[in-house]
């Protein structure tokens, strides 16, 4: 039973990794959001139930988890970021710290350099972005 979900434009999703702490913790997190952020959270539900969930060690490098500084290309302008993905309460944008309770947060979850996901901002506007890069997340 082939299961492949299809993002917006038809393109398949790319295979993302999570680590198991990172699902539990954030799996409770999309549930306690549903109701103050229903889009976001259940996104983010959505890529939590799709994700490859793999153990902390060796297994768990070279993919976006929390904590991790992320290199990415807008494909739509071309313009390129780094940011750290983060928890809601250590979101700092002026920082570059975004949460995980975004819409460009919880697309970036799971990610591996060179992949690029579809995703919708908080206005429904369609993106794509594709990750350049991953720097381990410093308490690591």
């Amino acid at each position: 039973m082939d299961m492949t979900r299809r993002a917006a434009g038809g393109r398949s999703l790319p295979k993302i990794k999570v680590t198991a702490e990172d699902h539990a913790r954030l799996t409770g997190l999309a549930s306690a959001a549903i109701d103050r952020m229903p889009e976001v959270a259940a996104y983010l539900a959505d890529e939590l139930d799709r994700a490859q969930v793999v153990r902390a060690g060796k297994a768990a490098v070279g993919f976006v988890r929390m904590g991790c500084e992320v290199e990415f290309r807008d494909d739509t302008t071309g313009k390129v970021q780094g940011v750290t993905l983060v928890y809601p309460g250590e979101a700092d944008i002026s920082q570059g710290r975004i949460s995980v309770l975004t819409p460009v947060g919880a697309a970036l979850l799971g990610l591996s350099a060179g992949q690029s996901i579809d995703w919708a901002t908080r206005t429904g506007a369609g993106k794509r972005l594709t990750v350049l890069g991953v720097r381990e997340p410093a308490f690591a």
